[in-house]
């Protein structure tokens, strides 16, 4: 792509850029630029940087009634030596393509896809933090495409727009890593057979939402969400995949069925276990395999994993009339903690990248 660069005349100023950085919560605050090119059926066109700003959509535009849209989320880390890296882009690029075209959206070649991130990260390179005291902050990338032709009519969109924009964010356990307790929802199917599971698009969240209200509702932080079809096997959260670790070295993950997103951290912990000496599985996990497991002392940890929190320990599992805990007394989340750490000094920088997992951005 040729992109253009456009700069803002009212950039955020050092000092309230520095107060941004040092308390950046997540997904509050945005950087001064953002990425956008267009697509028609000539291909795409437009490519540029430009200030930050809201988007103008016709009432009638497409995504507004028929969500026809995609996302990613990645991050941009600071290395030691001032340098910025992402982690896997080309995984991202290659899932946001496999998104595209199950919502019938145009693919983005992945060098593109990658450019844009370099585009933006370069222009707003002062909005990456410094890792931190816990080390973990980052600048947050959300690349995403929507339906912007203007008409009502259930077709694909014949005029789509992708944006880049950039967020910094916080550690997501700023006062250590906690476990969290999930709710098995009965109620509500996070997607189905045939649907849009593997894709990430907005309306899985959405339908995810009703879930997590009620295990809210339940006192738990989390709602795990079953197969649609029987409501037997264990699929995913409502934004983070699954995994259990039992005490004899196997860590097990559901299988991806169509209807559980492929997560990037997911498929990194796969590799990352063997060198834990753990024996990695990839099948389906009946609810009640996880409730017995748990009871007997055979499951020694479960964690969820995902861009935004890494890895996530769990603890309580609860349902309508019941709960169980794995953890006995002494119970540490080694595992979890472990590949967390491993994972963590990757897309810092402070450990070799022996798998080429990292691509420099700035």
């Amino acid at each position: 792509m040729d992109i253009s660069t456009t700069r803002t005349s009212s950039p955020t100023s050092d000092e309230r850029l520095a107060e941004i950085l040092a308390n950046p919560g997540f997904g509050t605050h945005f950087t001064d630029h953002m990425f956008t090119v267009e697509w028609t059926p000539a291909g795409w066109s437009g490519a540029r940087i430009t200030p930050y700003g809201p988007l103008t959509l016709d009432p009638a535009t497409a995504v507004l009634h028929y969500a026809q849209e995609i996302f990613e989320g990645m991050k941009a880390y600071r290395h030691e030596d001032g340098s910025v890296w992402t982690f896997r882009p080309e995984a991202n690029a290659a899932r946001f393509n496999r998104s595209a075209r199950r919502l019938a959206l145009p693919e983005l070649p992945e060098h593109d896809f990658i450019e844009s991130l370099k585009a933006l990260v370069s222009t707003d390179v002062d909005w990456v933090p410094e890792p931190g005291p816990s080390g973990e902050k980052s600048l947050y990338l959300r690349p995403f495409m929507y339906a912007s032709e203007v008409f009502l009519g259930v077709r694909p969109s014949a005029e789509v727009t992708y944006c880049v924009i950039a967020s910094p964010a916080a550690a997501y356990f700023p006062g250590g890593v906690k476990p969290v307790s999930l709710w098995i929802s009965t109620d509500f199917a996070r997607a189905g057979a045939g649907g849009t599971g593997a894709a990430k698009c907005g309306g899985n969240y959405a339908s995810s939402l009703a879930g997590q209200m009620e295990g809210a509702e339940h006192g738990c932080d989390q709602a795990v969400f079953l197969d649609s079809s029987t409501q037997t096997y264990i699929e995913e959260l409502g934004g983070m995949n699954l995994f259990l670790v039992y005490r004899d070295g196997r860590i097990v993950t559901p299988e991806l069925t169509g209807s559980i997103l492929e997560g990037v951290t997911r498929s990194s912990i796969l590799e990352l276990a063997k060198e834990m000496g753990l024996e990695p599985e990839e099948r389906k996990i009946p609810i009640q395999e996880w409730k017995d497991a748990a009871s007997s002392g055979e499951l020694a940890e479960v964690f969820a994993c995902g861009t935004a929190a890494v890895i996530t320990p769990v603890g309580e599992l609860k349902w309508e009339g019941g709960s169980v805990d794995h953890r006995r007394v002494g119970h540490e989340d080694t595992v979890a903690l472990g590949l967390r750490q491993r994972l963590l000094d990757i897309q810092y920088g402070r450990t070799p990248d022996t798998r080429g997992w990292l691509t420099r951005l700035a």
